[in-house]
Formats: C-alpha cells, sequence, structure tokens
C-alpha cells in the first residue's frame, strides 16, 4: 500500500492533471476527457487489473440498456407496448446489475448460510470481492432508473463512461448524479486550471490524508488489538476505550476519504456533492442519516424508499418501508449478519424518533445529543464485530464493568509517535504526561470528540488562499507522507 500511495501522489496526480489540463489547452475535450477515463482505468486497475473487466462489461451493458430506454421509437410501436417494452429493459438492467452484486458480494454468504440451515455441502467459491462494486454500480442502476423516467440526456459514451469512472469518487463514493457531474465536464470555463480550486483542493486532500493515515491509521491498531484480546483477558474498560476508538476511527477514515475526494475534484474544477456532514454533532438517529453518507442515504431514498410508498400509505407502512431501508444499507454494507442487524437497529432507532418525536424534542439538546452518540457507539460494535455473539459479549464485558484497569499492550497503540517526541523533550509535560495512566489515549480520543464537535468541515469553511492555509496545507502533506509507511485501505473500499 506504501507504493501505491507514493506512485499516486508522485506520478499519478501529476500526469492525470497534465494530461486532462493540456489537452484542453490544445483544444481537444474529447480527447481531454478519454485521457480521464484511461488514468482512471489505471487507477482502478492498479490494485487488481482483474477487477477492469468486471467494471468495463458493467459500464458497457449499462450503457446499451440505459440507450434502449431512452429510445424515441416513433409510431413502430404502440403506447402500451412501449412502457412493456421499458418495463422489461429497466428489469433486465435491474437483474443485471443486482445479479452482478450479488455474485461478487454475496454468493458465499448466502451458499454459507444455505448450508448451515437445511445441512448441504454447496462448494464456497471464495470470490475475491471488486473494489468499490456497490458504488459504481448503484451509480449505473440511478442512471438506468432516471432514463427509464425520461429524466437524462442523451450522452454519448464517453460522457457515460467518465460519469462511471471519475476516479476521486470511483471506489468509495460519494454515489453521484449524472446531472451533478457531467454539466461540470461540458462546462469550458472547467477546461482551465483555476488556481483557487486547485489551492482548496490540495488543502482538502492533505486534510483527508492527515485524517486517514495519522488519525484513523493509529486508531486502527488500538481497535484491532481490542477485538483480538476479547476472549483473553480484556477488560471493561479496555473494551469500552476499544468502542470509541472504532467509532472514531470509521469517522475519520470515511471523512478523510470524502475530504481527499472533494479536493481532488476541487482539482479538475468538479464540485462533488457533499456527502460527510459532521455526524456526531447529530442529535438523533435521524439527524444523523441526514449527515452520514448523504449520497447513499439520497439513493436508498430516491430508488427504494419513495418505491416503496415512502410515508404515503399510513403511519405502519412508513415505518416498515424505513426499516427496509436500513435493511437495505445494511446488506449493502457487506456480507454478513453484523451489518444487516446493524442496519436493522439504526431502522428501528428511525422509526422510534419519529413515532417519539414531540417527547424527544423535548428533551434538552445536550441529552438528545448524548442518547444519539450513545447508539451510535453501540451500534458500530455490530458494524465492526465479527459476528452478533461477538458484539453481545463485547457490550456484555462493557456493561459488566468490572475491572476499569487498562492493559500497558492496548495503551501503547494509542501512542502517536510525533507527539511523544515533542513531549519527550519539554520536562515539565513529560512529568505530566508520565503520571496520568492512559495519557495517550485520554488526549487522543478527547481530541478526536473535541474536533467533531468544535469544528466545521471542510466542505463548510470559507477557504481563502493565504499564507496561512499554504503553510498548513504543506505540513498536512508533509505529515500524512511521512505517516504512509503503516497505511491500510480505506474501510469503505471493502463496500
Amino acid at each position: 500500500m506504501l507504493f501505491n500511495s507514493y506512485i499516486f501522489i508522485f506520478v499519478f496526480l501529476p500526469l492525470t492533471l497534465g494530461s486532462y489540463y493540456g489537452l484542453h489547452k490544445l483544444g481537444k475535450p474529447v480527447f481531454a476527457k478519454v485521457a480521464l477515463i484511461l488514468m482512471s482505468f489505471w487507477f482502478y486497475g492498479y490494485f487488481n487489473p482483474s477487477y477492469l473487466w468486471i467494471m468495463c462489461s458493467s459500464i458497457v451493458i449499462n450503457y446499451l440498456l440505459s440507450q434502449l430506454l431512452q429510445r424515441r421509437w416513433g409510431g413502430t410501436i404502440s403506447k402500451g407496448q412501449l412502457a412493456l417494452l421499458k418495463k422489461a429493459l429497466l428489469g433486465i438492467g435491474l437483474i443485471f446489475n443486482l445479479g452482478l452484486i450479488f455474485y461478487f458480494k454475496y454468493y458465499d454468504f448466502f451458499v454459507d448460510n444455505l448450508n448451515k440451515v437445511f445441512y448441504t455441502d454447496f462448494q464456497l467459491k471464495n470470490i475475491v470481492l471488486p473494489l468499490g462494486i456497490s458504488f459504481f454500480t448503484f451509480q449505473q442502476v440511478s442512471y438506468m432508473v432516471d432514463s427509464y423516467r425520461g429524466e437524462t440526456k442523451e450522452y454519448n459514451f464517453t460522457d457515460y463512461a467518465l460519469f462511471v469512472t471519475f476516479f476521486p469518487q470511483l471506489i468509495a463514493g460519494p454515489i453521484v448524479l449524472h446531472n451533478e457531474v457531467l454539466p461540470q465536464f461540458e462546462d469550458k470555463n472547467n477546461w482551465k486550471i483555476n488556481w483557487d480550486n486547485m489551492a482548496r483542493g490540495l488543502y482538502m486532500f492533505a486534510a483527508g490524508l492527515v485524517k486517514k493515515a495519522v488519525i484513523a491509521d493509529t486508531l486502527s491498531g488500538s481497535v484491532s488489538w481490542g477485538y483480538s484480546h476479547l476472549g483473553s483477558g480484556l477488560t471493561s474498560m479496555d473494551a469500552i476505550l476499544t468502542m470509541l476508538a472504532y467509532t472514531f476511527q470509521i469517522y475519520f477514515d470515511f471523512s478523510g476519504y470524502c475530504d481527499m475526494a472533494t479536493g481532488l475534484g476541487y482539482m479538475f474544477n468538479i464540485h462533488i456533492p457533499m456527502n460527510f456532514n459532521s455526524p456526531y454533532k447529530a442529535l438523533s438517529v435521524v439527524d444523523f442519516w441526514k449527515r452520514w453518507h448523504l449520497t447513499l442515504t439520497r439513493f436508498l431514498r430516491t430508488y427504494v424508499y419513495f418505491p416503496l410508498g415512502g410515508s404515503r400509505r399510513g403511519t405502519v407502512r412508513t415505518y416498515i418501508n424505513i426499516i427496509i431501508v436500513f435493511l437495505v444499507s445494511g446488506l449493502w454494507h457487506g456480507a454478513n449478519w453484523t451489518f444487516i442487524f446493524w442496519g436493522f437497529l439504526h431502522g428501528i432507532g428511525n422509526a422510534l424518533t419519529r413515532m417519539f418525536r414531540k417527547q424527544w424534542e423535548s428533551m434538552h439538546v445536550v441529552l438528545q445529543w448524548a442518547f444519539t452518540f450513545l447508539f451510535v457507539n453501540i451500534t458500530w460494535i455490530f458494524f465492526r464485530a465479527d459476528s452478533i455473539s461477538q458484539a453481545f459479549t463485547f457490550i456484555k464485558r462493557i456493561l459488566k464493568f468490572q475491572n476499569l484497569n487498562l492493559h500497558a499492550a492496548f495503551l501503547q497503540t494509542f501512542q502517536l509517535k510525533e507527539f511523544y517526541l515533542i513531549y519527550s523533550h519539554i520536562p515539565v509535560l513529560n512529568k505530566i504526561m508520565a503520571s496520568i495512566r492512559g495519557s495517550d489515549a485520554l488526549i487522543l480520543l478527547g481530541g478526536m470528540l473535541f474536533l467533531c464537535l468544535n469544528f466545521k468541515n471542510n466542505q463548510e469553511m470559507n477557504f481563502r488562499p493565504t499564507t496561512k492555509m499554504a503553510a498548513v496545507t504543506v505540513l498536512c502533506l508533509v505529515w500524512g507522507i511521512f505517516t504512509l509507511s503503516g497505511v491500510s485501505e480505506f474501510l469503505y473500499f471493502n463496500f
């Protein structure tokens, strides 16, 4: 992963920006798009070249079906026949896309559960999950459904391929709509370098890199230690800190990716829709899902919740629809009952919050935040655990509250070497830190909570390219790049 990261920063990104803007400057916008598509293929195929045929075949088949859905058949067939034909084409498209996801993502999960329930002995295929298959497939599903509804333009194949493959959002989102990005690629004002956008993009990329490489990956070691020692003396306090560590790991992992994707978009003068809006500031479970993974929430609302009837079929049906949507959300995240149960819990949480809205809103905002944050923490345990039974064991370990000691080896995992080098050379600070057991963990987790609650996210900030921001950008880039030696892949690459 180290080699991949350095290749991306020092080779891939400069080469892609240079070829894209260079071809635009030569008056070759089509070639600039093709170059960006080819570079996106390189980016995707670098992780595993065998993934490319899956994505390429998906793009070709979805484009052809969408073209047929957009076609004006004139007087060759009646309106009734046309309606049936379009429904059939849409059905074929949905079966193809959902079948693609099912085979690569859920086949082994389905067969494994079939074997357990019916005592059969079907062989597992141990299929390697293609990166970001849920993201680029859902994006194409949205385009196909919009084509069926008559809401898309007749884009050529180059435009469609660019819409799907644009590398900043290719493998971990956001799930963008065609009318959000393609018009920006057509805008001639975006065909030349905008230095303000370039500065903003570099800052956001650098900030996201620090969130991921410095914060999330440090916490990753703590989380791994906690879950691996669940059956061998993990104390209640160890479990609490592990829970909090994962809560902040997934936050800064996903927030970091979203910042990097948005920043890369700005470098190409493309505004990628917000996908992450300070979710730990949420005052309810409903509010949380207005802030976490916004484009997935929008997709499920538009293409699952509304077709089910939304809130138009009575109160009970509304709550059932909400729970169904969150079950789909859980299943989308992974082929494990833990994800499905996590989605179910959030569906129940959403339904109950709506059901008792008046009582909930009558509470003080501090209590609303505290209960929401606690709910999110507990449910993340199911998201992270290997099994539902392991998750319940973990929760029981917390609730027993028997042993409040912390393992020294566990505390070591929270240590940021950069901070240690600073305070170890200041005698007063070094003495204070040494006297407080678990000081690194407390500072790191407390600092993360402070950052989450007291700062605007990077999409909200009023960015101005100043000397101060340039210095911050350089510092973040250098810090992030030097920390890449231990970087792991983004959590959302697996979804």
